[in-house]
């Protein structure tokens, strides 16, 4: 294994990927417990009623809230992997956009474990980049 303390540049570019992940995910899960018009229609129009902002809204926040701890990241960002394949799932089959709907989940995904790689010597060690 390389050094195992990453850099300040890439530290921060690894914690503004993060939290880019994590202010994404409280503003969307703290709004489906305020249950605004747009986020009711937007709900409706995925095919899930109204009941369904609650779970949703806990899913994702409990999710999130295992992400931003660092002891507890690596299990936030599996439950979170999972909580963004059920978006992409409902995107497809409601056949939406590719890339500005389907692919949005995943560019999250992405941003979430770059950050988490980026920072974590063990992470790195199991899915190494081989130059």
């Amino acid at each position: 294994m390389e050094n195992s303390k990453p850099s300040k540049p890439i530290l921060w570019t690894s914690y503004i990927m993060s939290g880019l992940v994590i202010l994404f995910m409280l503003m969307d899960s703290i709004m489906k417990f305020v249950k605004p018009q747009e986020v009711i229609d937007g709900t409706l129009a995925l095919g899930f009623t109204q009941d369904h902002l609650i779970t949703l809204g806990s899913l994702g926040l409990i999710s999130t809230l295992f992400y931003i701890f660092p002891r507890t990241s690596i299990l936030g960002a599996v439950l979170l992997t999972g909580y963004f394949g059920g978006a992409i799932a409902t995107h497809v089959r409601l056949n939406n956009p590719l890339f500005t709907h389907i692919l949005f989940t995943a560019y999250l995904g992405i941003l979430m474990w770059g950050g988490l790689w980026l920072r974590n010597a063990k992470l790195k060690a199991l899915f190494p980049v081989v130059r």
